[in-house]
């Protein structure tokens, strides 16, 4: 038996937010939507268009209110070609939350508070 990573979920409160900031932050684009005639929940599939790891954002009709993180200690990680651009274009946009230096790492937090680590490529 093989398994293989094929997306991982962050439920959301303003769908079309969140992927504005998926889009022009990490150039995530929708591969695809689910999205039922009742209007109860929309699922939207982001990629990057390199690998076939997808980010799927939820949103819930019922779940107007902000989540539960807890103490926010999950996060996704995106590797980047030019971190030093990248780290320049998340400053002007206000959206990294931690840096550690020392590691050559820093988070940026999405328009819920869930954070991406962002690495140089190897």
């Amino acid at each position: 038996m093989k398994f293989t990573f094929a997306h991982n979920n962050f439920n959301v409160t303003n769908l079309e937010q969140s992927i504005a900031f998926y889009q022009e932050a990490l150039g995530l684009v929708e591969t695809r939507r689910i999205q039922p005639e009742s209007g109860d929940f929309t699922i939207v599939f982001l990629g990057d268009a390199a690998t076939p790891h997808l980010l799927e954002l939820t949103w819930l009709k019922e779940h107007p209110q902000a989540y539960d993180l807890g103490e926010n200690e999950f996060h996704l990680a995106m590797r980047v070609d030019d971190f030093e651009a990248a780290h320049a274009k998340h400053q002007e946009m206000g959206c990294i939350c931690f840096e550690n230096p020392a590691m050559g790492i820093y988070f940026i937090h999405d328009p819920d508070n869930y954070w991406i680590e962002i690495i140089p490529a190897d």
